[in-house]
């Protein structure tokens, strides 16, 4: 309704047309893995939630893990947002603005490690009153600065897989990072060698660390000149200027 009755929309919105699905299918091979490529990671996040209820407190556990996703969620936005800087067509500006977001995400994770660490004793006042919840999320606090600087590097490396087209790669990265390597861990060192909330994160730090360390070796052999952006130059749609 709004590109309809709006002004500001005049110029580039002309209704529908044949011309808005003709490379549908190009579109769909591209959105599809993206998707899954976000949704898989993700999901193992959430998976530690419910693995978490199966431990001996689990009323303990859950809060330790709602309020530790949570920060790791919200440290994360920045290095997802850094992972976006990839530019069509000009490889020498992709490859420069790849490195510089590495970085200066690098900087930003260690920055934010740090006050995750320095705060630790406080920070979940700010989600509960709760004495031991307070106090358990305080001795998981390091392990979550540590899972920060994985993040940090792999959403930036995952960014450039999507910018480069490929998402059907990084699905299947993701996938054994996560679900072979992480989870497993999880599983392992917090049911058979009992290091309960702790293991888990500990766990899922594996497959993060396995999943960046892919996607570094990825784009460290990547061929800037002939593979940044392909798929912008590879599309059937004629694009046209709007003056």
């Amino acid at each position: 309704m709004y590109i309809k009755v709006s002004r500001t929309c005049v110029r580039t919105w002309v209704g529908f047309s044949k011309e808005g699905v003709c490379d549908l299918g190009g579109f769909l091979a591209l959105g599809i893995p993206s998707a899954l490529m976000v949704c898989l990671e993700h999901w193992t996040y959430e998976f530690l939630v419910l693995l978490s209820g199966f431990l001996p407190n689990p009323k303990l556990e859950t809060s330790m893990m709602s309020i530790s996703l949570s920060t790791i969620s919200l440290a994360y936005r920045i290095p997802f947002g850094f992972g976006n800087t990839v530019r069509a067509g000009k490889h020498e500006s992709a490859k420069l603005a790849v490195w510089v977001a590495l970085s200066l995400v690098i900087t930003e994770v260690l920055v934010i490690g740090l006050v995750l660490v320095a705060a630790r004793k406080v920070w979940a006042n700010l989600y509960t009153n709760e004495v031991e919840v307070v106090s358990y999320v305080s001795l998981v606090m390091s392990v979550l600065a540590l899972s920060n600087v994985m993040d940090g590097v792999q959403g930036v490396l995952s960014g450039v897989v999507r910018g480069c087209g490929w998402q059907k790669m990084g699905t299947l990265v993701n996938l054994g990072a996560y679900y072979l390597v992480g989870l497993p861990c999880a599983v392992t060192l917090t049911f058979v060698y009992n290091l309960g909330g702790k293991g888990l994160w500990i766990g899922i730090i594996c497959g993060s660390g396995v999943h960046a360390l892919s996607l570094l070796v990825i784009t460290t052999r990547t061929n800037w000149t002939k593979k940044a952006m392909n798929r912008v130059h590879s599309s059937t749609i004629t694009m046209t200027t709007v003056s």
